[in-house]
């Protein structure tokens, strides 16, 4: 199973405006792929009917719907906090939160984690100190595992930045949640998200064609990396700008 990118959203049925089906709804109809279910208060029996429900709304769309916690409730997509279980399960997938290089160097088989806070966050007020863009990056380069930046993302340019700082991806959830509009919102992220890691195109004046990547993810760490050698994962090396003679 591909690992979570782009604009993947996080539940809180507390502040979904006008309920937490309509905000995925929204959220899905703006280009929402992913969504992961916390809601960990509620029992198993509604927590899980609640799944059923917004698988739903993402089986007709193709996505996937990651369950915070190790009991995947009927799925094989799951979320793991930051303190276990170590070793992770073995669901199709397996994400987990982190919040610095030491839980980054921890991680095994997890397909990718979440990094926060990259800004403050009203959902956690007082969490951090954020990381911000620079302290992201550096987290990117630290480990070959793909990061989804985490904690006050809530606006295009904030994807954006991210989005250069090496993160696959976004997740949100106040931003959404608390949406007046959630498709509009959504929509707006995710197109902030498909400018940043869309190559441009653009003429020299020799007529040679060349290909900017700087919106793209670096997908090999910085050389000497204390995580490489000891996670397990690894990634081919990115294409480089390419030169078309005519």
């Amino acid at each position: 199973m591909t690992p979570p990118s782009g604009v993947v959203v996080l539940t809180d049925r507390l502040v979904a405006r006008g309920g937490l089906d309509r905000v995925v709804a929204g959220a899905v109809a703006g280009g929402v792929r992913w969504v992961v279910l916390r809601e960990k208060d509620l029992p198993r029996a509604e927590r899980a009917a609640l799944a059923a429900d917004l698988r739903a709304i993402l089986a007709d769309v193709g996505g996937t719907l990651i369950v915070a916690g190790p009991d995947p409730l009927g799925g094989d997509a799951v979320h793991l906090p930051a303190a276990g279980p170590y070793p992770p399960p073995t669901h199709r997938l397996v994400g987990r939160s982190c919040h610095n290089e030491a839980e980054l160097y921890r991680l095994t088989t997890e397909h990718y984690a979440t990094i926060s806070p990259v800004h403050p966050t009203k959902t956690k007020p007082g969490y951090g100190p954020p990381l911000g863009p620079d302290g992201l990056r550096k987290l990117v380069e630290a480990t070959p595992v793909p990061l989804l930046a985490l904690g006050g993302v809530e606006t295009p340019e904030q994807v954006t930045a991210c989005v250069r700082a090496g993160a696959v991806g976004v997740a949100v959830l106040g931003a959404l949640m608390r949406a007046q509009d959630p498709t509009e919102t959504a929509a707006s992220l995710t197109s902030a998200y498909v400018e940043a890691v869309t190559p441009v195109l653009t003429q020299t004046r020799c007529r040679v064609t060349q290909v900017s990547m700087s919106g793209l993810r670096p997908t090999v760490p910085t050389q000497g990396s204390s995580l490489t050698a000891r996670s397990g994962h690894g990634r081919p090396q990115p294409s480089t700008a390419t030169k078309e003679r005519k």
